[in-house]
């Protein structure tokens, strides 16, 4: 099976092509860098030829409200619209659990919008849900930081591992479509604060985590149902001790 990842060179895609070309696959990593832009449109009709499935990984180099929705309204087009020439039979997307109810902020706007072009565009499909991934979690501090200070909302999350998130995209890739959203979360439901908290002991920072139920994330107000899956999820294998005990540490 010929499968292409648009953004297969990021945390994510580059996780997934490994495990696919394992199996045996022909796996295309599509990103700028290979000469593949779904914004320009530079190189995707080349690439797509002969795929079966396309995984779009890709995310947003900025998420302000604009650019955000300028970048998956433009990528989604041109590369559905490639797709649809191409005969691709399963296009596979990934996106964030929550989406839906957490349309005060730009970003999860705009990953609404690319769904909604998905599903309009007569192209099999699957949609992906994913919680937050444990290797963001130093983004998410420092995006929330007050000078020593780190607030956060204490909303449940359920993070998962990117290990664990690779392992479900190249297991939908190799299913059949499902024209649905499928929900993947972690094994452990925490408060985020307190897993950022967690997280900045065991990295011996010694800022402090404010737990404030008014601190926004990525421009919304979270409750205890924002960031958590509905019913019945795909659940990963790696718990926070077990991912912070093995994960690769830059020198």
């Amino acid at each position: 099976m010929k499968i292409v990842v648009i953004g297969g060179t990021g945390l994510i895609g580059s996780k997934t092509v490994e495990r696919l070309r394992k199996e045996g696959h022909e796996v295309i990593a599509a990103s700028p860098a290979s000469g593949v832009n779904t914004i320009t449109g530079e190189g995707l009709s080349e690439c797509l030829k002969g795929a079966d499935v396309v995984i779009d990984v890709a995310n947003s180099p900025s998420f302000d409200d604009g650019p955000v929705m300028e970048f998956f309204q433009t990528s989604g087009r041109n590369l559905l619209t490639a797709e649809a020439k191409a005969g691709v039979k399963h296009h596979i997307a990934l996106s964030v659990v929550g989406t839906e109810r957490l349309q005060e902020s730009g970003y999860f706007r705009a990953k609404a919008a690319q769904e909604d072009l998905i599903k309009k565009s007569g192209i099999p499909y699957s949609i992906v849900h994913s919680t937050q991934f444990f290797e963001f979690l130093g983004g998410i501090v420092a995006s929330a930081a007050k000078g020593e200070n780190i607030h956060l909302s204490p909303a449940s999350i359920q993070p998962i591992a990117s290990d664990d998130v690779a392992a479900a995209m190249a297991d939908v890739a190799t299913g059949a479509p499902i024209n649905g959203t499928l929900e993947i979360a972690g094994p452990e439901k925490v408060s985020l604060s307190s897993l950022a908290a967690r997280y900045l002991r065991e990295v011996d920072d010694p800022r402090t985590v404010v737990s404030d139920v008014n601190a926004k994330y990525f421009g919304a107000v979270l409750n205890d149902q924002s960031l958590v899956p509905g019913p019945n999820p795909r659940i990963g294998r790696t718990d926070f001790g077990t991912w912070f005990a093995t994960r690769p540490v830059k020198n």
